[in-house]
């Protein structure tokens, strides 16, 4: 029998996220993206997942990824859009448009923050949203793709 390739998972991240660890730890911990790499890279080892981790600053960049992570028939994307979360129409769109599972992540729970992060057009369009627990959210959101 052949070896399998496991099933990849796009890990998607937007603007500012390439300063965790550095940028508001009371709100976003002291982990880095780095650290949240080596976590997610051993438990998707556990289930059979490979990580296809991404960063930038630009939306351009996460709409193209999430056309290509339909196009490399990805098992999900975990998306945490940062503060694309509660502006952009052009990602909301291009979510609807891919059939492969978007998961919302975010650090924070941004319900108990300022009232313009209560409105997330990400959330809107997505499978489904995990906030609020830190790094831990995006091993919670890697669960539920291995399970969807």
């Amino acid at each position: 029998m052949a070896d399998t390739v496991p099933a990849t998972v796009f890990v998607l991240n937007g603007p500012n996220l390439n300063l965790l660890g550095l940028r508001e730890p009371e709100i976003y911990g002291h982990d880095t993206l780095d650290d949240i790499a080596g976590m997610l890279e051993d438990r998707a080892r556990e289930l059979d997942l490979e990580i296809d981790l991404r960063q930038s600053n630009h939306e351009g960049h996460l709409i193209d990824w999430l056309h290509e992570a339909q196009a490399q028939q990805a098992r999900a994307v975990l998306l945490n859009a940062g503060g694309f979360t509660h502006t952009s129409v052009a990602l909301h769109d291009a979510i609807k448009s891919v059939k492969t599972p978007v998961i919302e992540v975010h650090l924070s729970n941004p319900h108990r923050r300022e009232s313009f992060r209560h409105t997330s057009l990400i959330g809107q369009a997505a499978k489904g949203t995990i906030a609020g627990f830190g790094a831990l959210s995006y091993l919670l959101a890697l669960e539920a793709a291995a399970r969807i």
